[in-house]
């Protein structure tokens, strides 16, 4: 008579052996099975990148327009990442998603017919992106080899939310010039991020 090992147990001719799978595992490969929408998102704020860098208007009304798709833009993949976030990671992207889209529609409804007033709404996205990121990137400092990515792309945030604050003029060149490069550094982090949690 053979003993069964320990660990497993007999039912009928079939041995079961019971297997644990680590919560942190599970978490691990839900993100990497999801690498591809960190790419997506991050060619998309590429393009969309380069579509500002080709705008040439200058009235309130269009950069009013611009500054709300750019906001609504980052609520969208914020919740495109709700998915394969846990925790309070999950809530704190569902938050800055609400965050965004309020500041979006107030680009959209209530520019304020100057230039000032949509730089100060701007303001408020780049500070609000530039604290979660800087934040995240603490957090993720151990696992996340794209920590120090966020870190800088935070830090920068967090400044031209400050420079947009101000009042340095040509308000309507800078923030053109400011979207376009938020959606750049974007873009390039979000691919950089992909490619790391893609499974080989």
């Amino acid at each position: 008579m053979t003993t069964p090992t320990q660990g497993a147990s007999t039912v009928g001719d079939m041995d079961v052996t019971s297997k644990i799978v680590p919560r942190g595992a599970s978490v691990e490969r839900d993100e990497t099975d999801l690498w591809w929408v960190f790419l997506i998102g991050g060619i998309l704020w590429l393009l969309f990148a380069l579509l500002v860098f080709q705008f040439d208007s200058r009235t309130v009304h269009a950069i009013s327009l611009l500054l709300g798709f750019t906001c609504f833009g980052g609520a969208l993949l914020e919740l495109l990442a709700v998915p394969i976030s846990h925790g309070w990671w999950r809530v704190g992207r569902i938050a800055l998603a609400v965050g965004f889209a309020i500041v979006g529609t107030l680009c959209f409804i209530d520019p304020g017919n100057s230039f000032k007033a949509l730089s100060t709404i701007f303001a408020f996205y780049l500070l609000l992106r530039g604290l979660f990121e800087v934040v995240g990137a603490f957090f993720v400092r151990s696992v996340d080899s794209t920590w120090w990515l966020m870190l800088v792309l935070g830090g920068v945030q967090i400044g031209l939310a400050f420079w947009a604050a101000g009042d340095f003029g040509h308000k309507a060149f800078l923030l053109v010039v400011w979207v376009g490069a938020t959606a750049l550094a974007h873009g390039l982090v979000e691919i950089v991020r992909a490619f790391s949690l893609r499974p080989r």
